[in-house]
């Protein structure tokens, strides 16, 4: 990672005014770290000194035009948005510090190097219960995730909150699937009456997914899908042999269905704009989970944090768990936020003109429903009660694989870091309705042969179970569904004040499920799977439905609990991912989406955040915030 400023614990503003006289050294770091030098560790307060700095300019050196809370998808481009536009922006990041390249570990690991061979050893499982549930969770990765111990919260019912613990958040660990919206998604609510209606159409988003398709550099191609809109695109990585012989399948035997290369935040051609701050082309590793030294997948610290850090405008500051939003009275407006640091656990204040939210959904949740005030006392922002509520996430593990007979002279080189998608072909405009559910999903998958692993469950040993394994096995393929989930009320979050984290803050209490309308769509997921590998001569198809192993939070796509409308009286946010009742508060990570569609959501993540950056911005220059 580039130079950024790094700051350490500073005198409260209440201790100065108080007039307490306390043996204390106050140091202040405005360093530059360098791509080499190690992170700066936060300084202790020394409570015991013979001597002591009276430091009385403590709340201007902890004040910025912009506050930016989380360095995940959307907190990093809000961060190079703002920084890009001239603020001066603070960071804050509760996870430990990561620098882009060194700090991964595991990414030059080979198989064989390690312990358990990648598998999970049960002393990992025991202190990453819920984050090694997930696929992208390894032996040598185990260091990007949060330990659920050290970080409670409640389940009323199974929820699997997976949370990254380092610098960069998520976006070192997501999938990369990057999807447009169409007004098929944001016009669903007020169609179907489910939530509220969205405050803005793709025309209003269309400009902006194409400037963050761009940047983070989306491979992909343009299919002419009207309800999967085509963007700017590198080009796309290419389907194997299998993959192809089942996109033509499909074609011929269905009108309405169609399945392409995945659309994926991988480089397939390093740009003039990403070789500038480092980056470069795939290497087909698929190891992206890892940690790319070649900053080939996008992230934050491979992309949106170089970009802001070369402007001279960004801080950052790490191992800062952020409490709460300040709000005054008396300004009608948020002044700043306060933190607890991770090590000492001091609670100390910095200020902004603007704070951006982008926490990840629960996090968010947990900010403002902490952020309690004489006139917010049920959370900041919080007069349409919806705050905390219509929890959405996309259930999945629905749909079907199989065996293929044919194309066994062919095989294909690379680990490619993408599969293929079909996207949604149920109650789509001009169809007749499904009977048993509304909206939708989509799937993805993708071919592959077995390798010389399928010898662990074969019979036989020696020179004859060598032999058989010598050649490449079947091919296979796989397709998984992820449908969509409707907004509810009862889907929420709360805190629960009776117990406590080891900062002493509220435990985050979720209570969600799947409803009636997820349960009801699965079948036809596991159905119409089977059915299209039917279709292209495969056998051995096995429909699955596991809806046990597939709690809410599994598919890492949670949405809601402070979303977006039209009016103040059921949303939190504006057009503009804006507070109604809060005017230079901006929310645009999950937490703000009104629905949640079935494609994946960090594209429309990006677009959202770089728009509302930019109308933040105006509106500070024209002095309306």
């Amino acid at each position: 990672m580039g130079p950024c400023r790094r700051l350490a614990g500073l005198v409260s503003d209440k201790e100065i005014e108080m007039g307490v006289f306390v043996f204390l050294c106050v140091y202040v770091f405005v360093g530059i770290e360098t791509q080499s030098s190690q992170t700066h560790k936060h300084k202790n307060t020394q409570k015991n000194s013979m001597s002591f700095n009276l430091n009385t300019q403590a709340k201007p050196q902890r004040t910025y035009d912009a506050i930016v809370v989380g360095s995940g998808i959307s907190g990093g481009w809000a961060a190079k948005e703002l920084c890009e536009k001239g603020l001066k922006v603070l960071l804050l990041d509760r996870g430990k510090n990561l620098t882009h390249g060194r700090d991964y570990t595991g990414a030059m690991n080979a198989p064989w190097s390690l312990q358990y061979r990648g598998r999970i050893s049960r002393e990992l499982r025991e202190q990453y219960p819920i984050q090694s549930q997930c696929y992208a969770f390894a032996e040598d990765n185990a260091d990007f995730w949060v330990k659920d111990a050290e970080e409670p919260y409640i389940q009323a019912k199974p929820f699997n909150w997976l949370r990254a613990g380092r610098l960069g958040g998520r976006s070192l660990l997501w999938g990369r699937q990057s999807y447009r919206w169409s007004d098929l998604d944001f016009d669903a609510n007020a169609r179907d009456g489910h939530g509220v209606d969205w405050p803005i159409r793709y025309k209003d988003l269309a400009p902006w997914y194409d400037y963050v398709e761009e940047f983070a550099g989306i491979s992909g191609h343009n299919d002419g899908i009207p309800h999967l809109p085509d963007g700017k695109f590198l080009p796309p990585m290419e389907m194997n042999c299998l993959e192809k012989h089942m996109a033509e399948s499909i074609k011929i035997k269905w009108a309405d269905r169609r399945m392409i290369i995945g659309r994926t935040a991988n480089l397939t051609r390093a740009e003039a704009m990403h070789q500038e701050i480092g980056r470069g082309k795939c290497q087909y590793r698929n190891r992206c989970h890892w940690g790319c030294p070649y900053g080939a997948y996008f992230s934050t610290v491979s992309a949106t944090l170089p970009a802001a850090e070369r402007t001279g405008n960004l801080t950052v500051r790490t191992e800062a768990i952020v409490n709460s939003v300040i709000y005054d009275d008396k300004k009608q407006r948020a002044t700043g936020v306060r933190i607890i640091d991770a090590n000492t656990k001091e609670m100390e204040e910095y200020f902004a003109k603007v704070v951006f939210l982008n926490a990840s959904t629960l996090g968010t949740a947990f900010i403002l429903l902490n952020s309690t005030s004489g006139r917010f006392p049920n959370g900041l922002g919080n007069d349409s009660g919806v705050i905390g509520h219509y929890l959405m996430d996309h259930h999945k593990q629905a749909g079907a694989n199989g065996t293929h007979d044919g194309f066994q002279d062919q095989y294909y080189t690379g680990r490619r870091a993408n599969g293929t998608y079909i996207p949604r072909f149920r109650n789509l405009p001009g169809q007749a309705p499904m009977k048993d559910f509304i909206r939708g999903y989509g799937f993805q998958g993708g071919a592959g042969r077995q390798g010389w692993g399928r010898g662990g469950w074969k019979e036989g040993f020696g020179e004859t179970l060598k032999q058989e394994l010598h050649d490449p096995g079947p091919w296979q393929m796989w397709i998984g569904g992820y449908g969509e989930c409707l907004p509810h009320f009862d889907n929420h979050v709360s805190l629960d004040t009776s117990q406590t984290d080891q900062w002493g803050q509220p435990l985050l209490k979720v209570d969600a499920q799947w409803r009636e309308n997820e349960k009801s769509m699965r079948p036809d997921m596991a159905q119409s799977a089977a059915e299209i590998l039917e279709a292209a001569g495969f056998k051995d198809i096995r429909p699955f439905n596991d809806l046990e192993n597939n709690p809410p939070g599994h598919s890492n796509h949670e949405m809601g609990t402070c979303r977006m409308g039209r009016d103040p009286k059921t949303s939190a946010l504006n057009s503009w991912n804006q507070m109604w009742a809060v005017k230079n508060v901006f929310v645009t990570d999950g937490a703000c989406m009104a629905s949640s569609a079935c494609q994946n959501p960090s594209l429309t993540y990006m677009a959202l955040t770089a728009r509302a950056a930019d109308y933040a911005v105006g509106e500070m220059r024209r002095g309306g915030i």
